[in-house]
Parts: C-alpha cells; structure tokens; sequence
C-alpha cells in the first residue's frame, strides 16, 4: 500500500431508519452522502467518514471518539437530545486531552475527546 488517502469507520445498525435519525442528533445534521439504500455517511474531516449501515451491531468494538471543541456542552447536548447516559469526562496528568465514552442504541461504543 502506498500512502493513504482516506479512513472510513462502519457501525452496523439493527433499526436503520431510527438509527439514522439518532446519528443525524449525534453529529447535528444530516448525512452527507447516502449511496444507496440502507447507508449513510458523515464526512467527520477531510477524507474521514462515519459509515452507518444496516446489520447486526459489533458490541465491544470502539470507541469511536469524535474530537470536538467543548466536550462539556457537547455531552450535555447529547445528553439532553439522544437522551442517554455519558460517561463523566476523564482527564489523565501528563495526557493534554479530556474524554468520554456512551454507546448507541445498537451497542456500538462512541466518544468525545477534546485536546486540552
């Protein structure tokens, strides 16, 4: 393989429509790309992309950890949105970033991360 051009990161989701509209709150829009039937994509940065495709979930696979600017107003956004338990923020001496992690209805592991 020569350089890399790009990543993609799948979830697989039981409920495709609900799930969708579940990821639409997470990232606060909607898709950026739907190719085709039962799939869809959020371009996170530039050649980065979130895929979420119908099927069976891989419970224990992640997190997927989505860096973001203020990952306290961001939790409590999702919080209050999706309606689901966060993680409390964790922080590490010596690790200038703060995380948290939560899961999807499907059991997929997600994060935020912010660097400090």
């Amino acid at each position: 393989m020569k350089k890399n051009t790009g990543v993609t990161f799948q979830v697989r989701i039981s409920n495709y429509e609900k799930g969708r509209e579940w990821y639409e709150t997470l990232f606060n829009r909607k898709p950026d790309f739907v190719p085709h039937e039962d799939f869809a994509e959020w371009e996170i940065i530039p050649d980065a992309w979130i895929q979420v495709a119908k099927g069976k979930p891989a419970i224990g696979n992640g997190p997927i950890r989505l860096g973001v600017d203020d990952i306290k107003n961001e939790r409590e956004r999702l919080m209050k949105e999706l309606n689901i338990g966060i993680e409390e923020i964790n922080t590490r001496e010596g690790v200038p970033a703060a995380w948290c992690s939560f899961e999807d209805p499907y059991g997929n592991r997600i994060g935020l991360y912010q660097d400090l």
